[in-house]
């Protein structure tokens, strides 16, 4: 990149306006997966304070326009995967079509808001199934499902039966069973923890879009699951008829 001082006469914010001529930059000057100069390099380059930097690739991160890798630094984003999400083909976890690779099962006290949307105790174990969606050989989101005790049957083996994937994948196959009437969504930015940024090769506090899912049968909660989706690659579509083309960033 050569050397480009940033225009002071603008009456936006130093870091919005920064934004925008590193956007230019990306467009013209780099490819899909290339690594951008040091925050060093680039702040000399265009005249302004590390700080002011940062929020700028912050924002562009935020946009799906960069991605911070471990290991690798900050490099230009390919386009975002457009991602369905409505109930036309979002259905009852492991139902035919369903693209999510069961991982691990197992037993644990939910998160307090899970707890409460399950009606247990915060400290009463349930089932959580974990699962990735991958996409291109890349984990774009990773989801834990979480199933209480009180909606078990006889059919489903107990821990020490079926553990890990193999026990999983018998919970979603005796959600089925089920036959769900209803399920409701809500959809809010966040940022990795340090799990979530493990799987999904992110470092700790980057953007994400997390989804919460609360699916019911015989008008009773018998399931909910929170997924985390990378924001740098993720586009959510809700539509019902149709799916929407995101051929771009």
């Amino acid at each position: 990149m050569g050397s480009t001082q940033l225009d002071q006469q603008t009456s936006e914010p130093k870091y919005w306006h920064l934004k925008t001529v590193l956007t230019e930059a990306l467009d013209t000057e780099f490819s899909v997966g290339q690594a951008l100069p040091n925050e060093r390099e680039l702040a000399a380059r265009f005249g302004v304070a590390r700080a002011t930097l940062r929020q700028a690739l912050d924002q562009l991160e935020l946009e799906g326009r960069l991605q911070r890798r471990r290991g690798v630094g900050t490099t230009v984003a390919p386009p975002r995967v457009g991602v369905d999400v409505s109930p036309r083909r979002h259905t009852w976890p492991g139902a035919p079509g369903d693209a999510w690779v069961t991982t691990d099962c197992a037993a644990a006290p939910p998160p307090t808001a899970v707890a409460r949307m399950l009606d247990v105790r915060p400290d009463e174990p349930v089932e959580v199934v974990h699962r990735v969606l991958a996409t291109h050989g890349q984990a774009v989101a990773t989801e834990q499902l979480y199933v209480p005790a009180g909606v078990l049957t006889d059919s489903v083996p107990p821990p020490e039966a079926a553990g890990g994937v193999a026990r999983g994948r018998r919970m979603l196959a005796w959600l089925q069973e089920l036959r769900p009437d209803s399920q409701d969504r809500a959809v809010e930015l966040g940022s990795a923890g340090a799990p979530e940024a493990r799987r999904l090769d992110q470092l700790p506090g980057a953007p994400v879009l997390i989804v919460t899912t609360r699916y019911t049968a015989a008008g009773r909660t018998v399931a909910a699951a929170v997924a985390t989706y990378r924001a740098d690659t993720c586009r959510l579509t809700f539509g019902t008829q149709g799916t929407v083309s995101l051929s771009g960033s």
